[in-house]
């Protein structure tokens, strides 16, 4: 098989399942223990801390870990939430955001919270002056996703967590798709809270890490001992810490390194070249992550393309139903046209890639195509 669903999950890095192993074996410890197996275990911990720390440019002790990434939103957004319901009871969020973040809104809305759902451009971004005319002096949090995990589209994150704070809301992203693709510095981004999911970056499943600004109260989701500064109960799953934060000191000396970009772009021209306007992009041309394709098929279904590449993992933008397709919920609010999105295929490449795969790809794609007479 050829490997291009990255934005789906990663393999785990080589350097991280060997940093995970004398956590497995021999310091065994609870980092609560004030014995020797306990301490060694609690160094290891606030090592991965300082690690994912060092890739948002924050303080470690801004950096609590969680199961993943839709922990890590709900713990932001509902923490936030209920800590602040006495200032008001708004929240804004965006209609392209994961599940993870529309459907705690929803359930948000069944408590008492108001919920506004930012539109998006052709491109797939948010206006930041839709965001000024949806903020109002009730408004708690907003909540926009740094990179889309369909197209790619980065989001200008920065204005619009400019325009949270000057009306007294706060800001949280949810990075899941962006930490360790391009940069994200926490002081450059502005924003007060930010999900990381460690299965994103080369880390296993089940582990990921929720920024929290320094001097932020949020409510905690899980009761219990004081365990990540009180806001998550449950002894330390030391082995996938210690995972995360050597993902994350890999991705942070990784981030210059241009070559996924260019496989992606070569990638993207090849298709270009021998297909022409039978291949459309979706999401913005440029604001978009290094590694990601959204590509329509014109007068195709993605899984029709995708039955043509039985060896290639790869994602479709549109779920088929009874014989009907429906249009990704992402690509319907930018504005694609049923037949566009019903053929969109997300390619995602990452560390592992090679061009000899591109190549391969593209072969069968055209060959497959031009064989059907398309």
């Amino acid at each position: 098989m050829i490997y291009f669903d990255y934005n789906a999950t990663t393999p785990i890095d080589a350097e991280v399942a060997k940093a995970m192993l004398p956590y497995i074996r021999e310091h065994f410890g609870n980092p609560s223990s004030g014995h020797d197996y306990g301490r060694i275990a609690k160094v290891a911990v606030e090592k991965a801390r300082a690690q994912v720390a060092g890739i948002l440019n924050v303080g470690a002790d801004e950096i609590i870990f969680t199961s993943g990434g839709s922990e890590s939103n709900n713990t932001a957004i509902k923490g936030v939430a209920w800590h602040n319901r006495s200032k008001g009871n708004h929240i804004i969020t965006s209609v392209i955001e994961h599940p993870a973040v529309l459907n705690v809104c929803e359930w948000l809305k069944t408590q008492g919270f108001e919920i506004s759902y930012l539109p998006v451009d052709s491109a797939g971004r948010v206006n930041p002056a839709d965001l000024e005319a949806a903020i109002t002096q009730q408004t708690i949090l907003v909540s926009i996703m740094h990179a889309n995990n369909e197209t790619g589209t980065i989001q200008p994150i920065r204005e619009l967590a400019d325009i949270a704070h000057r009306n007294g809301a706060l800001f949280h992203t949810d990075a899941a798709q962006s930490v360790g693709k391009i940069p994200t510095d926490v002081q450059q981004m502005g924003v007060d809270l930010l999900t990381i999911a460690g299965h994103k970056l080369y880390a296993p499943k089940g582990i990921g890490a929720l920024y929290i600004r320094r001097g932020i109260q949020i409510d905690s989701l899980i009761h219990g001992a004081s365990h990540e500064r009180g806001l998550r109960a449950g002894t330390e799953n030391v082995v996938f810490d210690v995972a995360l934060g050597k993902a994350c000191e890999i991705a942070r000396f990784q981030l210059a390194n241009p070559i996924v970009r260019e496989l992606t772009d070569y990638f993207w021209s090849e298709l270009e070249i021998n297909l022409g306007d039978l291949v459309h992009l979706n999401g913005h041309p440029t604001e978009r992550l290094p590694n990601t394709l959204n590509i329509s098929f014109m007068g195709k279904a993605g899984y029709e393309i995708l039955d043509l590449l039985p060896d290639v993992a790869a994602s479709t933008g549109s779920a088929c139903h009874t014989g009907e397709t429906a249009l990704s919920p992402v690509l319907r609010a930018m504005g694609v046209s049923i037949e566009a999105g019903r053929g969109a295929v997300r390619f995602s490449l990452g560390r592992y890639t090679q061009k000899t795969e591109i190549n391969l790809v593209v072969n069968q794609i055209v060959a497959a195509l031009n064989k059907k007479g398309a």
